[in-house]
C-alpha cells in the first residue's frame, strides 16, 4: 500500500503552483488488488491525488495499469520467496534426517559384544525406520505447501 502511494505521488510529483487532481478507485478481490479510474465494487476505496505542476495534464489511463503491474510483480516476488524459504525448510529436513541416521549408524560401529550388538542393530534399524517416516511425513507436507505456492 505504501509502495503504492509513493509511487503514485512519484508520477505526480510537486513542482510548480498550478494545481491538478487525479481521482482513482481501489477495489480488493480475493486474488488481488486492483487500481481502475471507475469503482470496481461496492467497497471500492476512492483516492485523489493533487499536485501543482503548470505544464502537467491529467493522464488519460490515471496510471491504473502501471500500479496493477507493480502490485502483480509484487506478489509474484512474495510468492517466489515463500517457495525459496519451504524449499529451504526441505532442505534443512533432509540435513536433520541424514544427521540423526549417520548417528545410529554410529551407535552400531561401537565396540561391543555379540548378544548386545544384535539388540542396538535391532534397535537401529527401528530408529530408522521412524526417522525416515517422521522425515516423509514432513517432506509430503512441505511439498503440497510448495505445489500450492506455484500454484499461485
Amino acid at each position: 500500500m505504501k509502495l503504492t502511494f509513493l509511487l503514485c505521488l512519484f508520477f505526480f510529483a510537486n513542482i510548480g503552483d498550478a494545481k491538478t487532481t487525479v481521482t482513482y478507485y481501489k477495489c480488493m478481490t480475493d486474488k488481488s488488488t486492483v487500481f481502475s479510474q471507475h469503482p470496481c465494487s461496492n467497497n471500492a476505496q476512492q483516492y485523489t491525488l493533487t499536485h501543482s505542476d503548470p505544464q502537467a495534464t491529467v493522464p488519460s489511463e490515471q496510471h491504473f495499469k502501471t500500479l496493477n503491474e507493480l502490485e502483480r510483480k509484487q506478489i509474484i516476488r512474495n510468492l517466489k520467496h515463500a517457495l525459496r524459504a519451504k524449499k529451504q525448510h526441505a532442505a534443512v529436513l533432509g540435513r536433520k534426517r541424514d544427521e540423526a541416521a549417520r548417528e545410529q549408524q554410529r551407535r552400531v560401529t561401537r565396540l561391543m559384544d555379540d548378544e548386545r550388538r544384535k539388540a542396538t542393530v535391532k534397535d537401529v534399524k527401528k530408529q530408522l525406520k521412524s526417522i525416515n517416516k517422521d522425515y516423509l511425513q514432513k517432506v509430503k507436507v512441505l511439498n503440497k505447501e510448495i505445489a500450492q505456492i506455484e500454484k499461485n
